[in-house]
């Protein structure tokens, strides 16, 4: 004859929960096999796990994780670099660009006649001042005057709706390496190919805005993206630098050919020590344009400039 069930006594035999000693758990852990009634379990990927596993396992998930990190790993743009929002940046440049027009204003004393002043005169890409004259500064400072507040205007906004996406994507030391290197390229196509006793002097952020064009070329190329947008920015920059007079074409192609040749540099360098690469292609290309600034220096004739006074005003002339 079976005996009826004893609940006490299977009670009993049953182990203690680990915490709760006194509350006898047919459960366990599923991590350390500990076991554990089921107010200490918690819900798992695989099975439950006690509440010190789930704790521990958070704690080493976030070592790893930070790890990763910092190997340079995680979660990165196609041109490895960190997400971000910051527009830093942009920001900056588009504010010296602004009180570097500020100042010629001041100094000239007319919004739109500021290239009298003497910091315009001084800082313009003059092809023989720079060149024969060895005023080498000319090729990054004209990049940061503009000629009356339209000029400036069009630059920033410009600006501001290509150099805040580039720079998110990009990474600031990037997008630095691709603007300045950009404005580079444009003085040096402007000195190669110009001409070196044009006036007004040469100025302007468009040699490095059309770097970062360039950039946002290789990038929808690369990327396979929808190149609708791209079409019509071409198209309409390239009305306004053949349609408009007083344009210079040889610092917008300087600089959309320079963006271009640094973006491919920043998205075709190997994974394997990708910022290594893309430093070293960005130094080659840097190196190659300073290089041809030179040689075109040392093929031009020593001059003299000094300001001269003329009846539709004072500028810098060489001869």
């Amino acid at each position: 004859m079976n005996q009826p069930p004893n609940p006490a006594a299977e009670q009993a035999a049953l182990p203690g929960c680990w915490w709760h000693p006194n509350r006898p758990t047919g459960l366990s852990c599923s991590r350390c096999g500990r076991p554990a009634c089921p107010d200490c379990l918690r819900e798992a990927p695989v099975g439950f796990q006690c509440t010190d596993c789930v704790h521990s396992g958070a704690q080493q998930q976030r070592r790893q994780r930070r790890g990763y990190q910092e190997a340079g790993f995680g979660q990165r743009t196609v041109f490895g670099a960190r997400l971000s929002q910051s527009v830093l940046v942009t920001q900056a440049i588009l504010a010296v660009n602004v009180l570097v027009f500020l100042i010629t204003v001041v100094q000239a004393g007319s919004l739109n006649d500021n290239d009298l002043a003497s910091a315009f005169q001084h800082g313009a890409l003059y092809g023989d001042a720079t060149l024969g004259h060895g005023e080498w500064w000319r090729v990054l400072t004209s990049g940061f005057l503009h000629y009356g507040p339209i000029h400036i205007a069009v630059n920033m906004f410009s600006l501001w709706m290509m150099g805040r996406s580039l720079e998110q994507v990009t990474g600031r030391g990037r997008y630095l390496a691709l603007y300045f290197v950009s404005m580079l390229g444009a003085s040096a196509a402007v000195l190669l190919f110009g001409d070196p006793g044009g006036y007004p002097g040469t100025a302007g952020a468009s040699g490095a805005l059309f770097g970062l064009m360039g950039a946002y070329a290789v990038t929808v190329l690369k990327l396979r993206l929808n190149p609708t947008g791209l079409i019509i920015t071409l198209a309409l920059n390239a009305f306004i630098t053949f349609g408009i007079p007083g344009i210079s074409i040889w610092a917008h192609a300087g600089g959309l050919v320079t963006g271009a040749l640094i973006t491919v540099a920043l998205l075709y360098a190997p994974q394997a020590g990708q910022a290594r690469w893309q430093a070293i292609g960005i130094a080659i290309i840097t190196v190659a344009i300073l290089g041809l600034i030179v040689y075109k220096g040392s093929q031009f004739p020593p001059e003299t400039c000094q300001f001269v006074q003329f009846p539709f005003g004072r500028y810098y002339v060489c001869g």
